[in-house]
């Protein structure tokens, strides 16, 4: 059927009226301008940051969580690819060799760290990775990629921090006392991030962790940082 509308243009006079196809219905979506945002949070085992971050992702499931690697072994409820990806150091140290790892860190005797390009991905996508680290791991997160949002969980004291930790029942005497003498460096170091929060209350930690979020959320989209001059 001849298009009343283009049947007078001459034979090579290209319509505007009929875009092409692809044009229509492109087979990709445009890759996003800007890219997305590294939060980082940080603090003494048990302080209770497991407890806000999981709340935070269910408040914010647009989140993306980066799973992180450890050498210690599972406790009890953790699974594979959930909580942690357990691996033996023999493959921490050849995964950490081959440049797979964002950031890494030895704590309490066992290795944690970030596997790269998952984190790398979701950035470049336009997407927010919240990373749940140790102190070793933030700082070189801090000079790696400096634009991260970094944020410190702290106890109200120490005496609460070894209540915390006896009460949950997960580490033996040892391991409680090696996390303690460990906690008194990293409370030393809460000066280093951009923000501390003290955790004496689960819901209003929270709420302070959601109003940074949403504070630097719009300044960061009025800074609007290009995917091509992503650090990390």
């Amino acid at each position: 059927m001849v298009n009343p509308l283009t049947a007078s243009m001459p034979p090579d006079c290209p319509s505007t009226l009929e875009p092409e196809l692809s044009e229509l219905f492109p087979t990709d979506p445009p890759a996003p301008s800007q890219a997305g945002r590294l939060l980082v949070v940080t603090g003494p085992s048990g302080v209770g940051k497991g407890t806000l971050v999981k709340q935070l992702r269910r408040h914010h499931p647009d989140l993306h969580f980066s799973v992180s690697v450890t050498t210690r072994p599972p406790r009890p409820g953790e699974a594979e690819g959930v909580n942690y990806f357990f691996r033996s150091r023999e493959e921490f140290l050849q995964l950490q060799e081959a440049g797979g790892l964002l950031e890494w860190a030895e704590y309490a005797g066992n290795f944690y760290g970030t596997p790269l390009a998952t984190v790398q991905q979701q950035l470049q996508q336009g997407q927010d990775v919240l990373l749940e680290i140790e102190l070793e791991g933030s700082r070189q997160i801090a000079q790696r990629c400096p634009e991260a949002i970094r944020i410190f969980i702290s106890p109200p004291s120490l005496a609460e921090l070894e209540r915390r930790l006896r009460e949950r029942a997960q580490d033996s005497e040892a391991s409680i006392q090696k996390r303690l003498a460990q906690a008194e460096a990293e409370l030393a170091a809460s000066g280093e991030f951009d923000y501390l929060i003290v955790n004496d209350n689960v819901e209003t930690a929270l709420a302070e962790l959601e109003s940074i979020l949403y504070y630097e959320k719009m300044s960061y989209d009025k800074l609007r940082i290009p995917v091509e001059r992503q650090s990390c």
